[in-house]
């Protein structure tokens, strides 16, 4: 297969400045991402990968360029359009395809967040598996199991009192539908759903989901979250090898 893998990091952020130039515990944040890619590479050897980054940051590309992963990378420049917080990430998905695709043609778009760093490459052939398994599906993210049930134990304010967000009769948990949290670590795109023209959220389009560890839920996007996120993952990187593999060449890079 031809697969692009897209990393997108703008300059700036109001919830955590700067957050895609960190260092997470001695190691640049993106480098995290760049380890899971050349291992899945590693362990894909009759796959075609390229990367592309986009971003309107010199430093982040300083920081891309200097690892040494060997990785075919190619550096898209973020529109000045889709610089903003309140920009779709997919719009500059579609936009780092658009410009790539002469280089294909792409079996598979697969985006992976710098935020959200706690993946394995497992998780990103899994995403891959069952975007290709089914012809009609437009994308697969990757999910954790919720911890809280719209249907029995999350509320919203309806009027004056607050009610159930879901409606229902359900007394137990068990009961209630399974429900899922994205966790924005990985999106597996179809090359032909980035060329239409998207008029509703990727959420309303044909979508499946890849699983992962309830522990891998975490992304970025304060100090605290930062803080946490350099725990979890010093504490799984020793329990999860998988894990510890992506880290270790992390630190290599």
């Amino acid at each position: 297969m031809n697969i692009l893998f897209t990393i997108c990091g703008r300059s700036g952020s109001k919830g955590f400045k700067n957050k895609n130039l960190k260092k997470l515990n001695g190691i640049p944040l993106v480098y995290y991402t760049l380890s899971a890619i050349k291992l899945y590479q590693e362990t894909h050897s009759d796959d075609s990968v390229t990367v592309a980054v986009n971003t309107d940051s010199q430093e982040l590309m300083e920081m891309v360029y200097n690892q040494k992963a060997v990785l075919n990378i190619q550096e898209i420049e973020r529109k000045e359009k889709w610089a903003g917080d309140r920009a779709a990430k997919v719009d500059v998905i579609k936009d780092t395809y658009l410009k790539c695709r002469k280089q294909g043609p792409f079996d598979a778009v697969v985006d992976l967040d710098i935020t959200s760093p706690m993946r394995r490459p497992a998780d990103i052939e899994a995403a891959i598996r069952s975007l290709k398994d089914d012809p009609k599906c437009d994308l697969v993210f990757s999910v954790v199991e919720a911890r809280r049930n719209p249907y029995f134990n999350m509320v919203e304010k309806q009027q004056e009192y607050f009610r159930k967000v879901c409606s229902s009769h359900f007394t137990t948990r068990q009961e209630a539908p399974a429900v899922y949290e994205l966790n924005a670590s990985i999106y597996a795109f179809a090359p032909e759903f980035l060329e239409k023209d998207l008029e509703k959220t990727i959420l309303e389009y044909n979508c499946r989901i890849v699983k992962m560890m309830d522990y891998l839920v975490l992304d970025i996007d304060s100090e605290e979250d930062f803080r946490l996120m350099s725990m979890l993952i010093e504490y799984f990187g020793q329990k999860d090898a998988e894990l510890g593999k992506v880290i270790a060449l992390a630190k290599e890079l």
